[in-house]
């Protein structure tokens, strides 16, 4: 294997960086990870330079490639806004390609994941692929025509901050009502805490995971009582699932896919049933019965698609 055939991909997230070497065929040959110093940006191009380091130790790379959880300007050099994370007009590229001395490339998370399971996943058959990342918010990504659309200043499919209630929930972004206050882990967690304090009765095993307090309710806890049967968590999964497929339908008015790809962390977890989306996206597409509708999937690549995505745009 040579040089060319290897790159490196690091998925930034709000609380975990993640890296791996990855192939030429999308396989992760090595991996490594951190914790994230969401709160000092100079702190993380360190560690993403610490992890490249560290995996170059045993490999022999080409290029790099960052996924990065905010919104990335059309160059591909700065990260504009970043919700989870402190990144305002932050020059990202600069910052990761001089501390690596390395070929460098910079995408949105989403937009990596989202090419990746066209390249190498649950969309290799798509035309038009809408990939939805239900994670702490809601990522997206669009890949037309074997091309990943960015749009017109490099922030498309930004799919969670449609507005989908007005004057809803507040969201990380701060607006408020946007879907992914409603259709992600963060509105599976603020579901579940409601109605902990509204029935306890049915949110008993939730409660006793979380020692009794609502405010100690997490999507793991969630995840981990819904698969014991707890009924309170079953219902926030389901009502989750219905707001992704209402989600989804709004999309399909304006992008009409071919195949839409459900994945990110959330998307991972047995409670949430494809069924149920599928259920609630059939009433939320106009003409439905009338019209040919997507494919839905779940991902296949799960936690590893944005890295392997970002390798794979690094490969170029």
């Amino acid at each position: 294997m040579t040089p060319a055939d290897l790159t490196i991909g690091i998925d930034v997230g709000g609380t975990k960086i993640a890296g791996g070497v990855v192939d030429a065929s999308g396989t992760v040959v090595a991996e490594a990870r951190r914790e994230s110093p969401a709160a000092h940006p100079a702190s993380i191009a360190d560690s993403i330079a610490d992890m490249v380091a560290e995996l170059r130790t045993s490999h022999e790379v080409a290029a790099v490639g960052v996924a990065a959880a905010g919104f990335i300007d059309l160059d591909r050099r700065e990260v504009m806004f970043a919700p989870n994370l402190a990144w305002r007009d932050e020059p990202l590229l600069a910052l990761v390609s001089d501390r690596v001395g390395l070929p460098t490339v910079i995408e949105n998370d989403a937009n990596a994941a989202a090419w990746a399971e066209h390249r190498f996943g649950a969309g290799q058959d798509a035309r038009t692929l809408l990939m939805a990342a239900i994670g702490t918010g809601i990522g997206g990504g669009l890949v037309l025509d074997g091309q990943l659309f960015r749009g017109g200043f490099g922030v498309a499919a930004e799919f969670g901050h449609l507005r989908v209630v007005p004057d809803g929930r507040i969201c990380a972004c701060g607006l408020h009502g946007c879907w992914e206050a409603y259709g992600s882990g963060t509105g599976l967690t603020v579901r579940a805490r409601e109605l902990a304090v509204a029935d306890p009765g049915s949110a008993a095993l939730l409660l006793e995971l979380a020692g009794g307090d609502p405010a100690a309710i997490r999507g793991p806890l969630v995840s981990e009582a819904a698969e014991r049967g707890d009924p309170a968590s079953l219902q926030s999964f389901r009502e989750l699932a219905e707001w992704i497929g209402q989600g989804l339908g709004s999309l399909t008015a304006v992008l009409d896919p071919d195949v839409i790809v459900v994945g990110g962390g959330v998307s991972e977890s047995p409670a949430l049933e494809l069924d149920v989306i599928v259920a609630s996206y059939g009433p939320a597409v106009t003409g439905f019965g009338h019209r040919p509708v997507p494919a839905i999937r779940f991902a296949e690549l799960g936690n590893k698609a944005g890295l392997i995505g970002a390798a794979d745009l690094a490969r170029g």
